[in-house]
């Protein structure tokens, strides 16, 4: 395993995190066992991870505490948000502070590493930066987490608007940010400025449907072709990222998308979920590969499906 500072915050943190929420939810979206669950948690942990990002709405808040309730607590970082609720514009500040209790409770620990305003979206911020976050700062001083986070609604917020505004208040001392091979505009947006601002960043949406099933490539590809921002021909090929997949290259597409973002001056930490332990250490080797070469630069909005959202058009990026 790698590992960098994590912003400002100085933590050593592994390159690789376990997300432990996303389609899988460690294999309880998916018809697994919370022992199940436990297992993969604990793999993690031996191939050398060492954040684990959990939240409210996932659910596995439990068993995260459970999985790391043996391991010593300076050895791991844990993030989590508050609920979805939370983040609304008209949501009491008592609400925030009651679900960073429970998530204490429930992750069995003193204290969180990180603690998150899950999805606010752009209208929303200045509720969450006025309101919400004067209420947690003075739960951080009685010492329940180490530093706040924010994160965004990638699929109605493409153009990274609210995390704009965040990584330059001086409040947020982590981000969680949508990057991937087919949106990239976070690289302009974004990456700068919080290098800047010396923010932390977890790397969101790196894998989605949208490489991992091959019959949404085809159609999104399609898509593409026809609003003229792809090439008709790599739309018609029955696999249009092929290309990538080759010796000296990736080994298969999801391979190529972990690679991708993995070097991208400005992230900290990819997150990856799953609830199978080969998909767990095949995705952390391919974090711990080479880069590839850069493509679909000028994509934004693409493969952003979250679950329970709609996705949001595909447009160009905009200068």
């Amino acid at each position: 395993m790698e590992y960098t500072t994590f912003g400002r915050t100085g933590l050593k943190v592994s390159v690789a995190g376990l997300g432990c929420g996303g389609f899988s939810r460690l294999g309880l979206g998916t018809g697994k066992s919370e022992a199940d669950a436990f297992g993969i948690i604990r793999a993690a942990l031996d191939l050398g991870v060492n954040l684990f990002d959990t939240a409210a709405a996932y659910g596995t808040e439990p068993v995260l505490g459970k999985a790391l309730a043996g391991t010593p607590r300076d050895k791991v970082v844990i993030c989590t948000k508050a609920p979805f609720g939370v983040s609304n514009p008209d949501s009491l500040p008592e609400r925030a502070v009651a679900s960073l209790n429970r998530s204490l409770k429930e992750l069995q620990t003193d204290y969180i590493d990180v603690y998150q305003l899950h999805g606010i979206a752009p209208g929303a911020y200045d509720h969450a930066v006025n309101v919400l976050a004067p209420a947690l700062l003075r739960e951080r001083e009685k010492g329940k987490f180490r530093w706040l986070g924010v994160t965004e609604t990638a699929p109605g917020d493409p153009e990274h608007q609210m995390t704009q505004r965040a990584v330059q208040d001086g409040v947020w001392d982590v981000v969680m940010v949508a990057f991937h091979m087919m949106h990239q505009n976070a690289r302009r947006l974004v990456f700068p400025v919080t290098q800047q601002h010396r923010v932390g960043t977890l790397l969101m949406f790196a894998v989605r449907n949208i490489f991992s099933k091959p019959d949404r490539l085809r159609a999104t590809m399609r898509e593409l072709a026809d609003d003229g921002l792809v090439p008709r021909d790599l739309a018609d090929n029955p696999d249009p990222l092929g290309f990538l997949v080759h010796d000296g290259g990736a080994s298969c597409i999801i391979d190529a998308a972990y690679r991708f973002v993995r070097h991208e001056p400005g992230v900290d930490v990819v997150l990856f979920g799953t609830g199978e332990e080969t998909h767990l250490k095949s995705n952390i080797a391919s974090i711990l590969k080479p880069p590839l070469p850069e493509l679909f630069g000028h994509l934004v909005g693409v493969g952003l499906d979250a679950p329970h959202l709609s996705r949001p058009n595909r447009r160009p990026a905009t200068t």
